[in-house]
């Protein structure tokens, strides 16, 4: 009989839950949504109670920080889990844990888009910009699992800098889209979107600040890995029709002819690549960086 591994996409404001068979992480299926809990005690009730009802004895954990091993290290908009060490908490559990956009690239290597890279970035625009980068058929870490943080590049010498989101993640994530939306009248992002790829002038004008801000952070990225692609993962990959043409321009302009001709794709599994990256993690165990390659 099969093992079964729980898998979690832990954001700031919501717990998804999935379970899968160990033969098959990519056909994980969701099993429930909930709040994200607001305290230690919440979440570990949480998740001991789906590892109960589900029977699973694997765990994958893609949590909106970083994580060390078994330990999650800096989670900023849910700082109780600082310091917590699932091993530690779940004896008899095999803990697959790690960073969100991670786990999102961790699914698009194992069984989407960039399947057969060697090469590659991952950006996933929400609440912030989670990034994640493949470099030799490795995802790396960095030091402490800090690696990749790309919602802070900055392309603007006079940014006086924040504790908790960085000069890019202010131009260019969800939270900017919807600012940029609401300054047209519009109710947010997805809207605005939406207008932009139905030709509303007004709407592409407003997008085009943050994608040339997009663009430009990203060019000093491919610059320095050269990746055979970028792939933008979750559900802003539905809109990369609307946001490719917009931001390509200050991506080219910033970087030596050879690099110009990135590929820039979707994600095979659209927002759902957090929860199939956290059930790979679940069955590779602790060291799920060394099992897709």
């Amino acid at each position: 009989m099969t093992e079964t591994i729980l898998a979690i996409d832990l954001g700031g404001t919501r717990f998804r839950a999935g379970v899968a068979d160990l033969g098959d992480p990519a056909a994980v299926r969701a099993v429930g949504e909930w709040a994200a809990p607001q305290t230690l005690a919440s979440f570990m009730e949480l998740l001991t109670q789906q590892l109960s009802v589900h029977q699973a004895t694997r765990l994958g954990l893609g949590i909106p920080g970083l994580a060390q091993g078994t330990v999650c290290r800096w989670v900023p908009n849910l700082s109780y889990l600082d310091g917590l060490d699932l091993a530690a908490e779940l004896p008899g559990v095999s803990v697959g844990l790690g960073n969100d956009a991670q786990f999102a690239l961790l699914a698009e290597v194992s069984a989407g888009s960039a399947k057969g890279l060697q090469d590659a970035i991952l950006l996933a625009i929400g609440t912030g910009i989670g990034s994640s980068v493949l470099a030799g058929g490795r995802i790396v870490a960095g030091n402490g699992g800090a690696a990749c943080s790309f919602g802070w590049a900055v392309a603007d010498l006079h940014d006086p800098g924040e504790d908790r989101s960085g000069w890019l993640e202010r131009q260019a994530s969800g939270r900017a889209l919807d600012a940029a939306a609401q300054s047209i009248g519009l109710p947010d992002g997805a809207t605005l979107v939406r207008a932009a790829r139905g030709r509303d002038a007004v709407a592409i004008n407003a997008l085009r600040p943050p994608m040339q801000a997009l663009g430009t952070a990203l060019a000093g990225a491919v610059a320095l890995l050269a990746p055979e692609a970028i792939i933008f993962a979750g559900g802003v990959a539905a809109s990369l029709d609307v946001l490719r043409p917009l931001l390509l321009p200050a991506l080219q302009r910033q970087l030596p002819p050879h690099l110009r001709a990135i590929d820039i794709r979707p994600g095979q599994f659209g927002p759902k690549a957090g929860l199939v990256g956290a059930a790979f993690a679940g069955a590779y165990g602790p060291n799920w960086r060394n099992g897709h390659g």
